[in-house]
């Protein structure tokens, strides 16, 4: 027998149930509604809004009776809902293409604009004007802009990111070599400002605001906002390696020769850029951990007696950290295409050092290469976090997947 659709329209909630026979009731107590519906069918879909905080279901049916609270702010959030996802995250991808096509089309506007050649730099500074506009040529840089970004772009669809023409190597090789390095500074970095950020968070949130501890944390978090990557590596290179001696000045052991000589040549670094992370984090976490703290469940905590410690790691810290996940994984994604000073600084074989190279000699294939590697990396990895969230969370719903 097809479904008869039965609306349930009341000031406070909202329902649409899709049965054959459906009798509802809705009772309405202060910030908690109740609805209680009587269901004789065997598949039923359920869609139920509410702008309360708290919905409890009661379903009673052929198959027994069945409650199912839901905390809210409920928000029409079907339970079937993969055609909304899929076009969520098609969206999504769409707009991610977008942003790569636009920062390689800059790249190479930004490139023809600046002076010198690539070769020039081939045949060097000696080499005649006519055999620079020979090679030029033969390159195809005496095209426009457009023409040029369009062999790349065509090359790139074809699973290919071209050849330097400086080293004659692969581009796409040349990110493989150096891509582990670039992803374990990033990831040592993240973690580094996680630890640093998180405990910083916590020691301020318990704290009076305003008090001096409170401040002095501030203030720290402030130096790291106001410190750049190439001022703090001479620093912390100073005070941690050249006074201390415990950390090498520059170069790069790999993790193949052995962990701990992998890890003293990548702190450093990994420190430098995590600085204005661990800035970030600990302000994030830290207002969301007092709004958290000032919660009527917390409150009824302390009244039992409970710890302030552990309420604030059993309670209170995951509700408080959802930002700052979300947050943190886009940093990583950021991380990833921010250690270019860095790894010029400590010599370091990354992504960093070889765009740096490649911009010095003009080499447009390979910096064209790295950025569009790098800004696919950006957008898949918000993509992720942007999906995760509602996993982290079930009151989030995903707004654009509606």
């Amino acid at each position: 027998m097809p479904g008869v659709r039965h609306n349930l329209l009341n000031g406070a909630a909202q329902g649409t149930y899709v049965s054959p026979r459906v009798e509802g009731r809705e009772e309405n107590q202060g910030r908690r509604s109740e609805i209680n519906i009587d269901v004789d069918v065997d598949l039923f879909l359920l869609c139920v809004s509410h702008p309360d905080d708290r919905l409890r279901l009661s379903l009673t049916g052929s198959y027994g009776s069945h409650s199912v609270a839901v905390l809210g702010p409920a928000t029409g959030h079907s339970l079937r809902r993969g055609g909304p996802l899929l076009r969520y995250v098609l969206r999504k991808l769409l707009r991610g293409a977008l942003v790569i096509l636009l920062v390689t089309f800059m790249v190479v506007l930004l490139m023809g604009l600046a002076p010198g050649s690539v070769a020039t730099v081939i045949l060097g500074e000696s080499a005649t004007p006519q055999a620079v506009a020979e090679l030029e040529r033969e390159m195809g840089l005496d095209r426009s802009v457009l023409v040029q970004w369009f062999s790349w772009l065509g090359s790139a669809l074809q699973g290919g990111l071209g050849t330097s023409p400086v080293t004659n190597q692969p581009v796409t090789s040349a990110i493989v070599e150096r891509l582990p390095v670039t992803l374990e500074i990033a990831a040592l970095a993240l973690l580094l400002a996680l630890v640093i950020g998180v405990l910083l968070a916590t020691v301020a949130a318990r704290q009076r605001p305003d008090s001096p501890l409170d401040r002095g944390i501030n203030g720290l978090t402030s130096v790291f906002l106001a410190i750049p990557a190439f001022v703090a590596a001479p620093v912390l290179v100073y005070l941690l390696a050249v006074q201390t001696r415990v950390f090498p000045v520059t170069g790069w052991v790999p993790l193949s020769d052995g962990l701990g000589a992998n890890l003293r040549t990548a702190f450093l670094p990994a420190l430098c850029v995590a600085l204005i992370e661990v800035a970030v984090f600990q302000r994030i976490l830290r207002a969301d951990l007092r709004t958290t703290l000032r919660e009527d469940y917390v409150e009824a905590a302390r009244a039992k007696g409970l710890s302030g410690r552990y309420i604030l790691w059993r309670h209170a810290f995951r509700p408080a950290s959802f930002s700052l996940l979300t947050v943190a994984g886009v940093s990583l994604g950021r991380l990833v295409g921010g250690t270019v000073i860095v790894e010029t600084f400590f010599s370091l074989p990354g992504l960093g050092q070889l765009v740096s190279t490649a911009v010095t000699s003009r080499d447009i294939v390979t910096v064209q290469g790295v950025v569009a590697f790098v800004a696919a990396a950006y957008v898949l990895i918000n993509t992720l976090v942007d999906l995760g969230y509602e996993m982290l969370d079930p009151r989030v719903r995903l707004a654009g997947a509606r």
